[in-house]
Order: C-alpha cells, then sequence, then structure tokens
C-alpha cells in the first residue's frame, strides 16, 4: 500500500471510521477524523491541542461547547445540497449529539491560539465554478482565508466534481515558503457516488495523482468512497471522477505560516491550461449543489 494513500478501513479505530493525527500522516498539523453516531447517541470530543470544524456529511446534529449551543441542520448526503457548521477551538470538551444518527467530519489543526467558539450558516458559504470544458469543479469555500477568518491555523474547503470531470487540476504545490507559494500539508477525503449521483457507494472510483520533481513522490492511485490521500509536498493533481460516479472531497491544510494562506504554484509544465479556460464554457452541471439542496 502507498503510505501516502488510505484506503477505506485503513484508518479505523474501535469506534470511529477515519481518526489521522498529524503523528499518524508523519507531519506537524493537519488531521482528521470522522465519527459515525447512531440515533439518540451523545459523543463528548476533547479537542486537546487542536481547532476542528464540526462538519455534517451525512445526518444532523447537536453541538454543545464551552456554554453555547450550535443546531447543525446537515444533510442527506454530501451529494445533496451545502450544509451548515461549527468552529471549535483547542482544549475544549465538545458534546455531539444526534436525535436521528449522523456522520460528521472533525477537519483539525495544531494550534497555539485559543479562539471562541461559532456557528457557520450555510447561505453564506460561497459556492464557485471554477475551471471550465471538463476541469469545471464547484468548491464550497466554507472554511478558507478570506471566508473564514475565525481560526488560528486550520483551512477546509469541499470540492464536487461531476462524473467525467477533472479537478485539482492543472497539478500545483505548496510545500516551500516564497513570494507566490505558502506551506500546507494537505489532507484529500473521498466520498464517491453511486449510479444515483446522490448516494455514497464502494462501486464507484476515481483517480487521483501527487508526484514531485524530483520523483521521490510518483503515486497514482485509484480512490474509492473514503478513501484518504496525503500530500506533503510536491504537486497533486488532478483528481479524476470516473463517468458515471460523482466525486466529492474534503480538503484539509494546515502549516507553519504565521497567517492562514492557500497561496500554491502550478506545475509549469501544465499551467498554461488554466489560462486556456477563457476560451471555453464551463460545464452546465456546475454549481451541483448550494445551501438550497441539489441545482438541476
Amino acid at each position: 500500500m502507498n503510505s501516502l494513500h488510505r484506503p477505506h478501513g485503513s484508518l479505523r479505530d474501535s469506534v470511529d471510521p477515519i481518526v489521522l493525527t498529524p503523528d499518524d500522516a508523519g507531519w506537524t498539523y493537519t488531521g482528521l477524523r470522522v465519527l459515525h453516531l447512531g440515533a439518540g447517541e451523545t459523543r463528548v470530543v476533547h479537542t486537546d491541542e487542536f481547532e476542528a470544524f464540526v462538519l455534517p456529511l451525512a445526518g444532523s446534529c447537536t453541538v454543545r461547547v464551552d456554554g453555547l449551543e450550535f443546531e447543525l441542520t446537515g444533510r442527506d448526503t454530501v451529494f445533496s445540497r451545502i450544509t451548515d457548521f461549527a468552529y471549535v477551538p483547542r482544549d475544549a470538551a465538545v458534546e455531539i449529539s444526534t436525535a436521528h444518527g449522523i456522520e460528521v467530519a472533525l477537519p483539525m489543526a495544531r494550534c497555539t491560539r485559543r479562539l471562541t467558539p461559532k456557528y457557520g450558516p450555510a447561505e453564506r458559504v460561497p459556492v464557485e465554478v471554477r475551471g471550465a470544458g471538463p476541469a469545471t469543479r464547484q468548491v464550497a469555500n466554507f472554511g478558507v482565508p478570506g471566508v473564514w477568518d475565525h481560526a488560528d491555523k486550520l483551512s477546509a474547503c469541499e470540492l464536487l466534481t461531476p462524473d467525467g470531470n477533472w479537478s485539482s487540476y492543472p497539478p500545483h504545490k505548496h510545500d516551500s515558503a516564497s513570494e507566490h507559494e505558502v506551506v500546507n500539508e494537505e489532507i484529500y477525503y473521498f466520498r464517491i457516488a453511486g449510479p444515483d449521483g446522490i448516494r455514497p457507494s464502494r462501486s464507484g472510483f476515481g483517480l487521483h495523482r501527487t508526484y514531485t520533481a524530483d520523483g521521490a513522490i510518483d503515486a497514482d492511485v485509484t480512490v474509492r468512497d473514503g478513501d484518504v490521500f496525503l500530500v506533503p509536498r510536491g504537486y497533486h493533481g488532478p483528481c479524476v471522477a470516473a463517468p458515471g460516479y460523482p466525486m466529492y472531497y474534503l480538503n484539509v491544510l494546515a502549516g507553519p505560516g504565521p497567517e492562514r494562506s492557500l497561496a500554491f504554484c502550478d506545475d509549469p509544465a501544465h499551467a498554461w491550461v488554466r489560462a486556456r479556460w477563457d476560451e471555453q464554457t464551463p460545464d452546465p452541471r456546475c454549481p451541483m449543489t448550494s445551501h438550497e439542496g441539489r441545482v438541476e
């Protein structure tokens, strides 16, 4: 198994489907947990040295932290709508409870500043259509700098790629500090829709590529629903959704810089592709969702 590719089930502990700390990843800042809570269940999560988002993937929940309470309406699946979310600080006991059951992601980052908890409404999440032609995709910028500035280190966004399209393209990197680039560790958490285009299914698949100029990393992998890929350095992209199987991924980023930033550099060999987007028509299937539901 490629050590950067963590297939579904490989990060499971005795309770939850994904428990990934920075130490597990072999880096410093970025982590991810995915929790499953049954109907009527309550769980207390101790954030310790990590800040996190509480991001419903399927279902709704109530979040209680520092004497505050947030009702997260959530969604049926990641392919059905943009969700509301909550930010929770480090050194907190976070209580998550659900009436009907929930699958919830906790993208997280090791940090030093302790901020206050905060609610993020779905209707304020900017939905961007990025790219053109077969490289058209949707980006839900719920937790990125300039949109969500209430975080110390953590950045996160969600991408939806129509079946047959390419995203995270042209390949790009963010592994050195320069005028145009910052250092960020990045997690890709994939969900793949089944034949109905809405319900995640292990029957579908996609492709992902990460590589470095020196050849030390050269990974071309098949990704299925629930897989994780770690990007410690190097160019990453494309992510390709196989025909018939729309692709979702959650990007989680954090790094050592004094300010949160997503600045990156394209692979010079493929940077020309971005310049051609002005000459192409965006795929009319994007945007695929909004805070109100699916866009038909």
